[in-house]
């Protein structure tokens, strides 16, 4: 049997202890940090990655307006103070804006799915990851959609987000590395009758043509072809034609105010009245479109029912307008703020519906009066779950008002 010195057997000892160390270090079960580095919860910081994780950012182009709208030395002698600042815009903005065609389904008298050429549109691109900003009826039944830019090439899209009532949706494609040039936001609170627009787009597949004007008017209640009303549209002469929904209505500075969206025409084509929805609407909803696919809203949970002359006047009800509250469930937050539903033991058929009768009248909600379904879904649209809204009642001849802390409304409760 061999034997060991005491020197070799401390030095094998120590190896064997450093060996294990190393190992332990690598697994990760011991962590190596400086002297100076505080300790973390890692709770804390956990829950604050899903913070950033859930909270989007725009990414935009870098150059701010003082860099980007100004027309090339020596041409000021060639143009007048309004053209330089048209063709600065332009030059700098027009590449922002794509032209959205789109394929839709069909049905062959077969009743086969058969692709067929869909509508065209405008839009914004709001983030150099692909992000593009349109309207909601331009991709709202596309089987396919293409995000055609400046230099003629074409990118297959996917819709990421839609807001039907808003007439929004948020778009995206894949640039492959491409460094787009971004539309950027601008604020339409303060706009002025009378102040210069310009509006970008691709009218009849014209490719970013530039049309020019002033706001109109201001605060517009517009009704969409789907019974919806928009709220606060911007009205302007500048020229807006089909292929021209959800292209920028930009300002002198060159910020985006609006997005035009339709025009008001006998004969279809531009008389010199359109409506863009103004920007802060859409800065509003795009980051819940771009991570949930739909807006966060919030909804007072009954089960409402329109008047009409005939359910006056069968109820024999005090008001002639308003939205009836014909049933409310226990617990909800209706019932929570006292709002009284009908009497569900006498149920009435009212054409294919059951209406009961008895209960409040919904005459405002916070600050808007609802005369109908649509002006209820305009009253909540800027209201999140857990906002607190006044209600005003009509229940029998008194008017009471109540509080409601809103519930999260439904993706499926559509007009």
């Amino acid at each position: 049997m061999k034997l060991y010195s005491r020197g070799q057997v401390v030095i094998v000892a120590a190896g064997s202890v450093l060996l294990v160390f190393f190992l332990l270090v690598g697994f990760g079960v011991i962590s190596l940090g400086s002297g100076n580095t505080p300790k973390t919860d890692t709770v804390a910081t956990t829950a604050a990655a899903k913070k950033a994780e859930s909270s989007f950012v725009l990414q935009t182009s870098e150059e701010t307006p003082s860099e980007v709208y100004r027309v090339s030395t020596g041409e000021e002698s060639r143009f007048s103070v309004e053209e330089q600042e048209n063709i600065s815009i332009y030059e700098s903005l027009n590449k922002g804006v794509v032209n959205i065609t789109t394929e839709m389904l069909r049905y062959n008298w077969f009743l086969e799915p058969v692709p067929s050429e869909g509508g065209t549109g405008s839009g914004s691109i709001i983030d150099k990851r692909g992000y593009v900003l349109t309207n909601y009826h331009v991709v709202k039944d596309a089987y396919k959609l293409y995000i055609n830019l400046y230099d003629g090439s074409q990118y297959i899209g996917k819709v990421v987000g839609k807001d039907r009532e808003n007439d929004l949706a948020v778009v995206k494609f894949d640039p492959k590395g491409k460094n787009l040039i971004t539309v950027p936001f601008g604020e339409s609170t303060g706009l002025k009758v009378g102040q210069k627009v310009l509006a970008i787009g691709n009218p009849f597949g014209y490719d970013r043509t530039l049309t020019t004007g002033i706001v109109s008017g201001l605060g517009r209640p517009v009704r969409t072809s789907g019974n919806l009303v928009i709220q606060g549209m911007i009205q302007t002469d500048a020229s807006i034609n089909p292929g021209n929904s959800g292209g920028p209505l930009i300002d002198s500075r060159g910020r985006m105010i609006g997005i035009n969206t339709m025009i008001y025409s006998p004969s279809g084509g531009s008389v010199g009245i359109g409506f863009a929805i103004p920007v802060n609407t859409a800065r509003r909803v795009a980051p819940d479109l771009i991570t949930l696919g739909h807006v966060n809203r919030g909804w007072i949970d009954f089960y409402p029912v329109q008047l009409d002359p005939n359910i006056v006047r069968y109820g024999k009800l005090s008001v002639d307008r308003g939205i009836l509250v014909s049933k409310v469930g226990r617990g909800t937050n209706a019932d929570k703020a006292g709002i009284k539903g009908g009497d569900t033991d006498n149920p009435v058929q009212y054409g294919k519906s059951i209406i009961y009768f008895g209960g409040d009248v919904i005459v405002k909600v916070d600050g808007f009066e609802t005369a109908t379904l649509a002006d209820l879904f305009s009253a909540l649209e800027d209201n999140k779950p857990g906002d607190v809204v006044e209600v005003e009642l009509v229940r029998g001849k008194k008017r009471i008002t109540v509080k409601v802390v809103l519930s999260e409304r439904p993706e499926d409760l559509l007009l």
